[in-house]
């Protein structure tokens, strides 16, 4: 299963989810969504707002695991 790994990306960085959700133009229910993997499709336009405003090319957003996640 391929994932997002931007709460792993926004602790390299020293910022807050918080901090993130500010800068994106989403309620914070698909924020949140998204960034705990709990959706199965993101937006393009999501993914390049994602990349500059963490300063990451598109591909280090992503890692591939062997298992899903587990969904709480």
């Amino acid at each position: 299963m391929v994932q997002l790994r931007v709460l792993d990306i926004l602790k390299e960085q020293n910022h807050t989810k918080y901090w993130l959700y500010k800068q994106m133009n989403l309620s914070y229910q698909n924020f949140n969504r998204m960034v705990t993997n709990q959706t199965s499709s993101i937006r393009f336009e999501n993914l390049d707002a994602l990349s500059r405003i963490l300063d990451c090319p598109i591909g280090d957003l992503f890692e591939k695991t062997d298992f899903p996640e587990q969904k709480p």
